[in-house]
């Protein structure tokens, strides 16, 4: 536009100089185009840029290209002027520099002159930002490791082979770009990258592979093979490291690729008891590559205990007995130095046996528990395999509370029960159904529909089928009363099945609140890749038998029942202390048992007089 109205007053119009920046991505996005879709097709294509606002104050206005340049609907970014463009991409650097770029430009600004014309450019203004973009342009570029000067490395090799094969018949030769970043002296530096062209073979689409080369010679100059020596250098204990679980790796390339050994490697499992059950538990938990491990036990390894407790010799019955805890977790490191192993020698308080009258004071009763709710907090696993009932009631409770995973397994004579405790929804997601108000579960109704599809949540704990409160099993009792007699391989099954199951409720998505298993879903679609998940898994040897029951939390259970639970929360210790130095009756009381024995006695008696009636 000239001088308004002709007023020499007024200076000429002037126009910032036309800019444009190509931004990396465009190129690589031409590459792939040219490679890949286009090939020799040097027929014009439209492209859209835009002018950039954003840069610093007395910078001219450029027109930028960039990946989405190629997308004709790609959206333009926020307060920046569209423009549409044509891409004329030459196949040879003769053709680039033969175009008429006059008559390229002409033809450009005809287009945009008949826009203004015939007034599509006030329905589209971006008719009027039309540009030209005439390229020419093909380089093979590689990261390049090799530190000669006149040779390229090794990893351009094949890439030029796969250039020749797809792209020989578009261009005779390629620009290469060796890209090499060093550092010397501290600096980074790219100065020693070499660029050169390659003429490429003509072998496009060959359906024969070509000769290969590669074959690095030996010392003698010869092309044998190199002999290494690693001998010395590898450590015995990554190499048990790297085999120890070749069986699970197996296990889940071919027979269960669905397995999440994630999920059993980085569990905490606590041992309460290390004796015979103890002891096949922790050698079943390291076939599955469990490496955190710690043991509980107040014994000391007897002359009886080595042939039937696998972590125990000889010599670790002399001197008056090593500490069964502290043992077996150093027999763990000696078999695998992987795993983590502890042992912690220390007692269990529990109900029946006082701590005010005993040779344990109450001090060290409180901090045994403090040292207990610290481990079960601690893991994320509690099994269960002490010698004796009452032993299982105080971290049963403490379990229940923290909501921990608990396996529990208890031999008889040739009968064993392995079991899974109900796992507590935490308080805030109904606390109320934790226990619900059913009979006390037996095995006989297991066949009813009142016993199928129970979740983890409504599963009963190892003292919710009795009607008595644990107290001491060991008063007034003879020597094989107050010893555990089992068949000798009674501990090795329900030891090994202590571990599975508690695999099987990993695998679960529920995890602990996992529906359970009974004995009529053996025919059914297993709920994991590994079978079913039971509550529980009752072993009859003299028959060669197994069973799953399940059974329902009971209302007035001694260990997980809500009001058990509740007192504990509130009192801590104090109310421990009070089921540790009472008789039995204490909990009976607070449960409701002492209730229900009285009803029952009733409703006998009553029973017994309607018969005299009739």
């Amino acid at each position: 536009m000239a001088a308004a109205m002709g007023d020499p007053s007024l200076s000429r119009l002037q126009f910032a100089p036309f800019s444009s920046a190509l931004d990396v991505g465009f190129w690589h996005e031409l590459t792939q185009k040219k490679l890949n879709e286009y090939r020799l097709d040097e027929a014009p294509k439209d492209i859209k840029g835009y002018y950039y606002n954003g840069d610093s104050a007395g910078l001219p206005a450029r027109l930028t290209l960039e990946f989405s340049a190629f997308d004709m609907s790609a959206p333009t970014p926020a307060r920046c002027c569209p423009a549409v463009g044509t891409l004329y991409n030459t196949n040879t650097l003769e053709a680039f520099k033969a175009a008429d770029k006059k008559l390229l430009l002409e033809e450009a600004a005809n287009k945009i002159w008949e826009s203004i014309k015939s007034g599509a450019a006030l329905d589209n203004p971006m008719l009027l930002n039309k540009f030209l973009l005439l390229t020419f342009a093909i380089t093979i570029g590689v990261y390049d490791p090799c530190n000669l000067a006149q040779y390229p490395g090794w990893p351009l090799r094949n890439f030029l082979v796969l250039a020749a094969h797809r792209w020989s018949g578009s261009f005779q030769s390629v620009e290469v770009v060796c890209f090499r970043d060093r550092t010397l002296q501290g600096v980074r530096d790219v100065a020693h990258s070499i660029v050169f062209e390659v003429k490429l073979p003509e072998m496009a689409f060959s359906p024969d592979c070509p000769k290969a080369v590669g074959w690095e010679k030996n010392q003698k100059g010869g092309m044998g093979p190199r002999m290494v020596n690693l001998s010395e250098c590898m450590d015995p204990k990554r190499l048990a490291e790297s085999s120890v679980d070749l069986n699970l790796k197996l296990m889940c390339w071919r027979l269960v690729p669905t397995l999440d050994l994630d999920k059993v490697v980085s569990a905490k499992c606590l041992l309460l008891g290390a004796g015979t059950l103890g002891c096949n538990v922790a050698r079943t938990l390291m076939g599955w590559g469990v490496r955190h491990i710690t043991f509980v036990d107040n014994a000391k390894i007897s002359y009886s205990n080595p042939v039937r407790q696998p972590l125990y010799e000889f010599e670790d019955c002399l001197a008056g007995g090593k500490p069964k805890a502290l043992a077996a977790a150093d027999r763990l490191q000696k078999i695998f130095p992987g795993v983590n192993a502890r042992g912690f020698n220390m007692s269990i308080p529990m109900p029946g046996h006082p701590v005010n009258f005993s040779s344990v004071t109450l001090e060290q009763a409180r901090r045994d528990v403090e040292q207990l709710e610290q481990l079960i907090d601690g893991h994320d696993v509690v099994f269960l395999l002490m010698d004796t009932r009452e032993s299982r009631w105080l971290p049963a409770v403490i379990a229940a509370s923290k909501r921990k995973l608990v396996i529990n397994a208890a031999l008889g004579f040739d009968t064993f029960v392995v079991m899974r405790h109900g796992l507590k929804k935490p308080r805030h997601q109904g606390a109320g159904d934790l226990c619900p108000s059913y009979p006390m579960a037996s095995a006989d109704l297991l066949g009813s529909s009142l016993f199928a599809n129970i979740p983890g949540y409504k599963l009963g704990c190892y003292f919710c089928n009795d009607v008595v409160a644990p107290g001491d099993s060991t008063r007034d009792r003879t020597l094989d009363q107050q010893c555990t007699v089992s068949r000798p391989g009674l501990a090795m099954i329900a030891g090994a099945l202590a571990v599975e199951l508690m695999v099987s409720v990993l695998q679960h998505p529920e995890g602990g609140y996992a529906i359970a298993s009974s004995s009529d879903d053996r025919m059914n679609e297993p709920p994991t890749s590994l079978g079913l998940v039971p509550h529980q898994i009752r072993g009859f040897l003299s028959r060669f038998d197994n069973v799953l029951p399940v059974s329902l939390a009971f209302d007035k259970c001694t260990a997980c029942s809500s009001k058990v639970l509740d007192q504990y929360e509130r009192e801590g210790f104090n109310f421990l202390a009070k089921v540790f130095n009472s008789s039995h009756s204490f909990l009976e009381d607070l449960t409701g048992l002492t209730l229900l024995h009285q009803e029952t006695q009733a409703a006998e008696i009553w029973d017994m007089s309607d018969d005299e009636t009739v």
